[in-house]
C-alpha cells in the first residue's frame, strides 16, 4: 500500500487552478477602454471598479485581484479608489507590430461570491515613430553616359506607426541634376525613386551628395533621411536594356513549387566581358517576395519557390535587375507584374449580423427576425454565393435585402405551444466548378404570450362527501392546465366571493385547486352543493375558465327513527276479535335516506302474547282468537322494536297499551265521548272507515285537478322563481286514500352559479324534515298524513320559505289543508 503525499503548496496552487476555471465559467460581461500608448505612469484609464458595479469599500475584502494574459505589468489598480492606471510604458509597436488592433486583455477576479471581469484596454496608436529607412547612406553608381530622364529607383522608408501615422511622403534637397520621382502604388503606398534632369559629366562632379527626406501624415509630422551617394563613372557606358519596362504574367493560384512563370532577357550594346548578364532581385524587392519567387542569375527565369493564395497577395510587383560584367558593372531595370488568378478553393463564410430572439409567438407575419451576411473570399463567379434554408417545412424565408445580404423574415404565425424553438439550416454555395457550399445552424426560439385560457379536463365533476365530514376536511381537487409558460401558465382557482351562503360551506385553496368543507355537512339538510370554481392564469391580461362542481351529500345512519303516537291513549278492542285481526298501526319515520330509513318492526323479545307486528308494515294483528273469557278491562302491553337497515343499526321502541271491553263497555264509552264533544280517541265501525275513505278519495281528486290547474296558469311565472336539481321533480302528498306528487329527486340544494357580468346568483334554500301527522275522527287510531319521507316539512315551515306569488295564492290553502310541500327550492 503506498501513500501518496501531496505538498501543501501543490494542493494550493491547484486550488487556485481550479477556482480560476469556475470564476472563467461564471464571469460575465466585459469594459472596453482606450489609453494611447507612451502615457507615463499613473495615467488614469478607467474607474474600473465603479464600472464594474464593485463597491470600492469591497475591493480589500474581496481579494480584488487583477491579472494579464501574456503581457507584463502595464496596468494597476487603486484599491483605494478602483482607478485602473498605467503602470508602466506601453509601446504599441513593439506590443502589437503593425496590427491595425492593438490591445491588452485583463482578468478582474474578486472573491465572496468569486467572480471574474474581462476588461480589455485598447492601445491607440501616436505618432511617436519616425520614417526609417534600412541604411544611412545609399549608394548609386551612374555612368555618365547615362541619358536624361534616365530613371533610378530608391530605397523606401519605412514607419513602425500605422494609418495616417505611417502614410509616407518624400523630397530630395534642391540640385541642378536630379529630381524626385514618386509613384503610388496599387496598395496605396508610395516609392520614391531619381530621375536624371541632364547629363552627368564625371570631370566637373564626380559625386553628388543628396538629402532623401521621408515625412509621416501624424501630428506632429516626423521625417526620417538618408543620404544619397551618386558616383559618376566613365566606363562602360552602355548598361543592359530589357526589350520592355514592365512585365505582365498572369498565373493560377495554388501552383506547385517550380512552376515557371517568365524567362526576362536583356541585350547589352557592349562587346566582350561588358556584354555578359546576370539577373537578381533588386536590393529593393521585400524579402517575402524572395520566399515566394526565385530568379535564375543566368537564364533570367522566374520560378514558383512558395505557396500563391489569391487571398492572401493577388498583385506581386517585382523588381529587376540585369547587370553586365563590366568594372564597374552597368544594370539596367525592370519590373515584373505578377496577377494571381482566383481558384475556387475558399466556401462560402456566414455571417449572423443581427439575431433579435426570442420570438414572441404573436409577432406577424413579415416581421425581421435576423439579418445574415455571406462572403466568399474567392472573386468572380468564385465568389457570388447564394443562399437558402434547409429542406424542413419551417414558417420562416430567407429575402435578399442586398448582394449577399439576407433578412430572415416570418412568413406564418408561429405557436410556442406547438414548437418552443427552431432550429433552421442556413445554406450558401457559390458559382465556382465545381461549386462550393457551406451551412450554418440557427437556433430561434420563441417567447411564450399569454394566448391560453386555463382548461379543465372536463366541463363538470361530481363529488360524494360524506355527511358529517370534519370541519376543514379536503374533498375534493381540481386541476386546470395551461400550455403557456412561466407566469402565463401559473394559475389560481377561486369561488366567487358574492355567494355569501355557498362560502360558509366550500373554499377552495387558490394555488392547489383543494376543496374544503368548512363546516360539517349534513345530508338531512342538504343534499347537493352546486357551484363554479374559476381558474385564472397570471398573464396580462389574465384568461381564466370555470368548471361546475357537483358535491352530493352522501346518507350516514346518523338519525334514530321516531315514533308518533301518544302511549297514554290505549287501543280499545270489543271481544270477541278473531285472528289475524289488525288492531292498530305503528308508525314511524327515519330522517335518513335509503336502507338508512328503511325501518322494520319487532316485537321485544321479552314481550310474549296474542300479539305480532309486521315486519314493514308496522301493522298491530293478533295472533289466536280474543274473547270474553280474557281479561276484560285488563291493559296488556308490549314493546315494539323499530329498526333502520343502516350500518350501525339504529333503533326506538314504542310502547303499547290495549285494552279489552266487552260490547256493553264500547257503547258506554261512545256515548261517553259524545257527550263529553269528542275530545277522545275512539274506533270507528268499519262503515265508518269506508265512509271516510270514500270521501277522502273524492276530495283527493278534486284538489288534485285544482293543484293542475293552478300549476298551468303559474308555470310561467314561477318557472324562474323555483330551481330544481337533477332528477324528476315530485311532489308527494299521502292520505288514506292515494298520493299526488311534486317534488324534487334531490330536496334540498344549496347552488351556486357564478358566470359573465349581468347574470344573477342562485340560491337553492333547504328546509328542515319534520313529520306532519294528523288524528282521523275514531278513538284510539292515529293516521300519517303525510309519506314516509324525510323531506317533508310542515305547514308554518312551508310558509316560512315560500315567496308566494298572486297567482300562486292557492297553495296557502293547500297547505291549510295539511297537504305538504315537499322539495321547493325558491330564490
Amino acid at each position: 500500500m503506498v501513500n501518496m503525499r501531496i505538498d501543501p503548496l501543490v494542493k494550493k496552487q491547484l486550488l487556485h487552478l481550479i477556482l480560476l476555471h469556475i470564476a472563467w465559467e461564471m464571469g460575465s460581461g466585459q469594459l472596453h477602454y482606450s489609453v494611447p500608448e507612451e502615457s507615463q505612469h499613473g495615467t488614469f484609464v478607467g474607474r474600473i471598479a465603479q464600472d464594474l458595479g464593485i463597491e470600492v469599500s469591497e475591493l480589500v475584502p474581496r481579494l480584488f485581484r487583477m491579472e494579464s494574459q501574456g503581457h507584463e505589468d502595464y496596468f494597476r489598480v487603486n484599491l483605494q479608489n478602483g482607478i485602473l492606471f498605467v503602470n508602466s510604458r506601453i509601446d504599441r509597436e513593439e506590443l502589437c507590430v503593425k496590427s491595425p488592433l492593438c490591445s491588452i486583455h485583463l482578468e478582474v477576479i474578486v472573491d465572496k461570491p468569486l467572480q471574474v471581469f474581462h476588461v480589455e484596454v485598447e492601445i491607440a496608436d501616436i505618432n511617436d515613430n519616425a520614417p526609417v529607412f534600412s541604411v544611412t547612406e545609399q549608394k548609386l553608381i551612374i555612368a555618365e553616359s547615362r541619358l536624361p530622364h534616365s530613371p533610378f529607383p530608391l530605397e523606401s522608408a519605412s514607419d513602425a506607426d500605422i494609418g495616417t501615422n505611417a502614410l509616407l511622403t518624400y523630397r530630395i534637397n534642391p540640385n541642378d541634376y536630379f529630381t524626385l520621382n514618386v509613384v503610388t502604388n496599387e496598395d496605396h503606398t508610395k516609392s520614391a525613386g531619381l530621375e536624371l534632369k541632364k547629363a552627368l559629366d564625371r570631370e566637373d562632379v564626380s559625386v553628388h551628395h543628396l538629402l532623401l527626406t521621408a515625412t509621416d501624415g501624424g501630428k506632429p509630422e516626423l521625417t526620417g533621411t538618408v543620404q544619397l551617394v551618386i558616383n559618376v563613372l566613365d566606363v562602360n557606358d552602355n548598361a543592359p536594356l530589357f526589350n520592355q519596362s514592365v512585365y505582365k504574367v498572369r498565373v493560377p493560384e495554388n501552383q506547385v513549387i517550380g512552376t515557371l512563370i517568365i524567362t526576362l532577357s536583356a541585350t547589352d550594346m557592349d562587346e566582350g566581358i561588358f556584354k555578359d548578364i546576370t539577373y537578381s532581385f533588386s536590393t529593393l524587392v521585400p524579402a517575402k517576395v524572395k520566399s515566394i519567387f526565385q530568379i535564375d542569375e543566368s537564364t533570367g527565369e522566374i520560378k514558383v519557390a512558395g505557396p500563391l493564395d489569391y487571398e492572401d497577395i493577388n498583385l506581386w510587383e517585382i523588381q529587376i535587375v540585369a547587370e553586365d560584367k563590366g568594372n564597374p558593372p552597368l544594370a539596367g531595370h525592370c519590373k515584373v507584374v505578377i496577377e494571381i488568378l482566383d481558384m475556387n478553393d475558399n466556401v462560402p463564410q456566414l455571417s449572423l449580423k443581427s439575431l433579435s430572439v426570442p420570438v414572441p409567438e404573436d409577432s406577424p407575419p413579415g416581421m425581421t427576425v435576423a439579418l445574415i451576411s455571406i462572403s466568399d473570399r474567392d472573386s468572380g463567379a468564385n465568389g457570388q454565393v447564394s443562399c437558402s434554408l434547409g429542406p424542413s417545412v419551417l414558417p420562416f424565408k430567407l429575402k435578399s435585402t442586398f448582394k449577399n445580404y439576407y433578412s430572415l423574415v416570418l412568413k406564418e404565425p408561429l405557436d410556442r405551444e406547438q414548437v418552443a424553438e427552431y432550429v433552421l439550416v442556413v445554406m450558401a454555395w457559390d458559382e465556382g466548378t465545381p461549386s462550393l457550399s457551406a451551412s450554418s445552424t440557427l437556433s430561434v426560439p420563441i417567447s411564450d404570450i399569454n394566448d391560453n385560457a386555463p382548461a379543465f379536463a372536463q366541463p363538470s365533476y361530481t363529488v360524494f362527501v360524506k355527511e358529517n365530514n370534519p370541519p376543514g376536511a379536503h374533498i375534493f381537487t381540481v386541476s386546470a392546465s395551461d400550455p403557456d409558460m412561466a407566469e402565463n401558465s401559473l394559475i389560481s382557482y377561486w369561488i366567487d366571493e358574492k355567494l355569501w351562503p355557498l362560502s360558509s360551506y366550500i373554499s377552495v385553496h387558490s394555488e392547489s385547486g383543494k376543496l374544503y368543507a368548512l363546516q360539517p355537512l349534513d345530508y338531512e339538510e342538504l343534499k347537493l352543493l352546486e357551484f363554479q370554481v374559476s381558474a385564472k392564469d397570471a398573464g396580462l391580461p389574465s384568461l381564466y375558465n370555470n368548471v361546475t362542481i357537483q358535491v352530493f351529500v352522501v346518507d350516514e345512519n346518523d338519525n334514530v327513527p321516531a315514533v308518533s303516537g301518544h302511549e297514554d291513549t290505549p287501543i280499545l278492542l270489543v271481544v270477541p276479535v278473531m285472528a289475524g285481526h289488525v288492531v292498530g298501526k305503528i308508525c314511524a319515520l327515519d330522517a335518513d335516506s335509503g336502507y338508512n330509513a328503511w325501518l322494520r318492526y319487532e316485537l321485544h323479545e321479552a314481550n310474549n302474547g296474542p300479539w305480532r307486528v309486521g315486519l314493514y308494515t308496522g301493522e298491530i294483528s293478533t295472533t289466536r282468537t280474543l274473547d270474553e273469557s280474557g281479561n276484560i278491562g285488563s291493559s296488556p302491553n308490549f314493546v315494539v322494536v323499530v329498526k333502520d337497515h343502516g350500518k350501525p343499526v339504529l333503533s326506538a321502541t314504542a310502547t303499547v297499551s290495549v285494552s279489552l271491553v266487552a260490547s256493553t263497555q264500547a257503547i258506554q264509552a261512545d256515548a261517553h265521548l259524545l257527550s263529553t264533544g269528542g275530545n277522545g280517541k275512539a274506533q270507528v265501525e268499519n262503515v265508518n272507515v269506508y265512509l271516510i275513505i270514500a270521501i277522502c278519495s273524492v276530495s283527493s281528486l278534486f284538489l288534485l285537478v285544482i293543484v293542475i290547474y293552478i300549476v298551468l296558469r303559474c308555470h310561467s311565472q314561477v318557472k324562474e322563481a323555483m330551481v330544481y336539481g337533477p332528477g324528476t321533480a315530485t311532489l308527494v302528498c299521502a292520505s288514506e286514500v292515494g298520493s299526488w306528487s311534486y317534488s324534487n329527486r334531490h330536496s334540498h340544494i344549496l347552488a351556486g352559479v357564478s358566470g359573465e357580468a349581468g347574470v344573477k346568483s342562485d340560491l337553492m334554500v333547504f328546509s328542515p324534515n319534520i313529520p306532519v301527522f294528523a288524528e282521523n275522527g275514531s278513538a284510539g287510531n292515529t293516521k300519517e298524513m303525510v309519506s314516509n319521507s324525510s323531506e317533508e316539512v310542515s305547514y308554518m315551515q312551508s310558509l316560512k320559505l315560500l315567496k308566494l306569488t298572486p297567482c300562486c295564492s292557492f297553495w296557502s290553502e293547500i297547505l291549510k289543508q295539511k297537504i305538504v310541500l315537499k322539495n321547493v327550492a325558491v330564490i
